[in-house]
């Protein structure tokens, strides 16, 4: 959320638009964070148990619909470019879990 609110100190990327797309992205990272850490990565702080679960197949489909939704509401309001700028650090990092990582 430190993202979120200091969006506004850059010029190019205060407005309402940038603003909800980055707040969308916050928001879906903190879920994403309580159920990983909570219930599917196992260790000390979690209530996982023995090994780690796999991924559920779902995962890679809500992350997929929800960058959809950021390009069509990009794309409605002439904003692909700001879109992506928001959206190149999840997309590169996204990217080397994928192929770096796995």
């Amino acid at each position: 959320y430190a993202t979120v609110l200091h969006l506004r100190f850059i010029p190019k990327l205060n407005n309402p638009f940038a603003f909800n797309v980055a707040s969308l992205w916050a928001y879906s990272s903190v879920i994403m964070t309580y159920f990983g850490v909570n219930y599917y990565l196992s260790g000390l702080h979690s209530y996982a148990a023995g090994s780690p679960v796999p991924i559920p197949t779902w995962v890679p489909y809500s992350v997929s619909a929800l960058f959809v939704l950021t390009m069509v509401a990009a794309k409605s309001r002439k904003n692909i470019k700001l879109a992506l700028l928001i959206l190149a650090p999840l997309l590169a990092f996204g990217l080397f879990i994928r192929y770096v990582v796995m």
